[in-house]
């Protein structure tokens, strides 16, 4: 006896759980497959390493899927600021230059999972499976098959890889990736600073990597700092007491005193793109899709942008009665998405190797680039549209507007 489902999503996290908050309400059978669950959140719990870059329009996205308010509900902190810079090349974005109440959020990751898990819950057309293991996966054109570790075999006309950079779905059906290491490794540390909440987050840039401050609610901060794994691996070992002397030692003046450090982590940095997102009766979404560099903290953003518009393709083909897994309503999807974030991943790339180098011609010439996007407003306004994720084509959701209903 299978289940079977018109959708069936493999991956829980914040951009599986989203598509299908997006397809909730709907008249299409839905299910979502998660292996863990996250842990429980509690607001006197210390932050969490793991932490993202939330866009004006991921927050629209999350807004009209109606999981916001679990958001807001638990804690993120709004910056209104955004400063980057290298030697005497500085520029600092400001929201109220382009009329906008803010430039984004700082949440953490399980924050915004466990807002559109406890959203899914409202939607009598999409099943949450969650802990649940998965056995096997059998891919097929006209409609694959999951194998559960309990015996229960789901059937989904189309499935959906949304379970990670590692994807099983992805390895099933076959579908290739490129991509490299980076051979840097980024260092991420959660602090409390002697200031209180600040609305700023920067990135400076120095010779061995990026150095980046993300504000979180209250006195507390995430840290990122790029280096080699070599170094990184030595400063992980450190004591508190050492480590923050490293980081008086190498990050600028304006972070302040450092009072506390709560928790540590690392992870190497990768870029992997799938060669296609989809084929018939598949699709990919988020890591499956695209690994990217974390320098602009795009990664979350540009998988609610998948999210958002495979739904809409999704959305638009089921009220023409179209085969939802079909190659053609698919390509659909890839054409929204995929020139886009290759587009997002490529600058990534030249801003790393850009700033990577110290050539003092070039070191020279990226001082007077800072310099003049600081004084070049109508440029510096596009900049900051597309840091906000305004820029280029986006679905109906990331512009606030409903596609069921």
């Amino acid at each position: 006896m299978k289940d079977e489902y018109d959708v069936l999503i493999v991956g829980g996290g914040m951009v599986g759980a989203t598509l299908g908050c997006a397809l909730g309400g709907s008249r299409l059978r839905v299910a979502v497959l998660e292996d863990s669950p996250p842990r429980e959140f509690s607001p006197e719990q210390p932050h969490d390493l793991r932490v993202s870059a939330v866009s004006v329009a991921s927050a629209s996205i999350l807004k009209t899927v109606g999981a916001w308010p679990g958001v807001t509900g638990r804690r993120f902190c709004p910056f209104r600021r955004m400063r980057v810079w290298e030697g005497a090349g500085d520029v600092e974005f400001r929201s109220e230059d382009i009329n906008e109440p803010v430039l984004g959020y700082i949440v953490e990751n399980r924050v915004i999972q466990w807002a559109v898990l406890d959203r899914l819950k409202a939607f009598a057309n999409v099943e949450l499976l969650c802990p649940v293991k998965t056995r096997k996966i059998d891919y097929a054109p006209q409609g694959s098959t999951v194998e559960l570790e309990d015996g229960r075999i789901l059937k989904g006309r189309l499935l959906i890889a949304a379970d990670g950079g590692y994807s099983r779905v992805r390895q099933a059906a076959g579908m290739g990736v490129s991509g490299w290491d980076y051979e840097q490794h980024a260092l991420v540390l959660t602090v409390d600073t002697a200031y209180g909440q600040q609305d700023i987050t920067w990135q400076r840039f120095v010779p061995a990597g990026p150095q980046a401050f993300l504000p979180l609610d209250g006195p507390h901060a995430s840290l990122v700092w790029y280096e080699t794994p070599e170094r990184v691996k030595r400063l992980k070992t450190l004591s508190d007491a050492d480590l923050m002397r490293e980081l008086r030692q190498t990050f600028p003046d304006c972070l302040g005193d450092i009072e506390s450090i709560s928790a540590r982590g690392s992870f190497p940095l990768k870029r992997q793109h799938a060669l296609s997102y989809t084929k018939a009766g598949v699709a990919l979404i988020g890591d499956a899709a695209h690994m990217i560099h974390p320098l602009a903290g795009q990664g979350v953003n540009i998988g609610l942008l998948d999210a958002a518009a495979l739904a809409q393709t999704l959305m638009d083909a089921h009220r023409l009665g179209r085969d939802l897994g079909s190659a053609q309503v698919l390509n659909g999807y890839e054409e929204m998405r995929r020139s886009n974030n290759l587009l997002m991943m490529t600058t990534m790339d030249m801003f790393y190797r850009v700033f990577g180098n110290a050539n003092p011609p070039l070191r020279l010439a990226r001082n007077l680039g800072l310099g003049l996007a600081e004084r070049f407003k109508p440029a510096k306004q596009i900049a900051m549209r597309y840091a906000m994720g305004l820029g280029g084509r986006l679905p109906k959701l990331a512009r606030g507007e409903a596609i069921v209903g």
